[in-house]
């Protein structure tokens, strides 16, 4: 089997050095950058299959790295963790509606880290849930989990990998309320951040992508969210 590819980024030789020797030995192909301007040439010359980014950083932070790779059709469904000592609520939520999939505060312990990055690489090669890769066609909005797209009134829409699986599962299971809870363990991840902020970030970035069909991702005041029942 291969070997996952990693790109750590990350501008403190101490923990980049941790991090890259915790993941190769349980088996990933790491490759480090000290900072952003690096990591982005890096991402640009290999391929990887996860990035671990700092969000401090000189010469350009994990934002603007994590914005500029998202701007990127070939970077928008490559799975980004942000790691960093900014664990604030404000920052998660930053990063996770910049596109990040995940965040880990730091100090974080080698253990959390690995079962964050196989967490992760998981759910991009093993979705969650029976038939998460269905094809799902309700008049003018189409979702395609297997090529990654989505269709609104004839408009082909990007969006991040999380997005996809948050929208797809709810669309699968129309009528049906999830708690943010549900959804952070079911399609986000046991091992996410858990913050109840977490989820309202991607609905609300999901809403302003799906254009006319954005009422039909419901908020179920007190509750979680739904998909709206075309029968109901």
């Amino acid at each position: 089997m291969a070997q996952h590819k990693i790109l750590i980024v990350e501008d403190e030789p101490d923990i980049r050095e941790v991090m890259e020797f915790n993941l190769s030995r349980e088996g990933f192909a790491v490759t480090a950058a000290a900072d952003g301007a690096q990591g982005l040439r890096l991402a640009r010359e290999k391929g990887f299959d996860l990035v671990l980014l700092d969000l401090m950083m000189p010469e350009m932070d994990g934002l603007e790295l994590c914005r500029r790779l998202r701007e990127t059709e070939e970077f928008r469904s490559l799975p980004i963790i942000m790691v960093s000592a900014k664990g604030e609520e404000s920052d998660v939520v930053l990063g996770l509606g910049l596109g990040a999939d995940d965040y880990v505060s730091k100090p974080f312990s080698p253990r959390e880290l690995v079962a964050r990055v196989r967490a992760v690489l998981r759910r991009r090669h093993a979705p969650d849930a029976a038939k998460a890769s269905d094809r799902l066609v309700q008049d003018g909005l189409v979702i395609d989990p297997d090529r990654h797209r989505v269709e609104v009134d004839g408009q082909v829409v990007e969006f991040t990998a999380t997005e996809m699986r948050l929208l797809h599962y709810m669309a699968a299971r129309p009528g049906r309320v999830f708690t943010r809870d549900q959804l952070l363990e079911r399609v986000i991840g046991e091992k996410a951040v858990v913050i109840n902020r977490n989820i309202d970030v991607h609905v609300r970035a999901i809403r302003s992508k799906l254009g006319s069909w954005r009422d039909w991702l419901e908020t179920v005041r007190g509750v979680g969210y739904r998909f709206r029942d075309s029968d109901g």
